[in-house]
């Protein structure tokens, strides 16, 4: 991990972050499964409890209100991935980013700009600085 700390915007942090996460991702498993599975940035599904994770998935759970968790997160999942093909967006927090008819969450809005910071370091091994654009 570098000693420096580089300054860059939110816009350039970002675009570091989605690489690093569209390379942990798959076709069969979104990053909010990745980030649950491994323990990553924001823990993805497993940020939630079972409640507040069927209160995210109303689409899901409104016809299946018994439905395990572990079913429920594999088709989350599944939503997740075919949202992404569908609006053609690089990972689901860009998704989510977008005011989603049923938002899981705000994507990248959801963060601050220190949580970033702490974020690329994790995944990126590099420590930055968020600046405002224009600096």
């Amino acid at each position: 991990m570098s000693t420096t700390t580089r300054s860059c915007t939110r816009a350039e942090a970002l675009a570091d972050l989605r690489r690093v996460l569209e390379g942990l991702q798959d076709e069969e498993h979104s990053i909010c499964e990745v980030a649950a599975r491994k323990g990553l940035f924001c823990h993805g599904f497993a940020q939630w409890s079972s409640t507040e994770l069927r209160r995210r998935y109303p689409q899901i759970t409104r016809s299946r209100p018994r439905l395990a968790r572990q079913a429920l997160e594999n088709l989350a999942n599944r939503w997740q991935l075919a949202r992404q093909l569908a609006t053609g967006e690089r990972t689901a927090c860009d998704v989510q980013a977008h005011g989603e008819r049923y938002p899981q969450c705000r994507g990248w809005d959801e963060f601050e700009d220190h949580e970033l910071e702490a974020f690329h370091a994790e995944l990126c091994g590099e420590a930055i600085h968020i600046v405002p654009a224009g600096d």
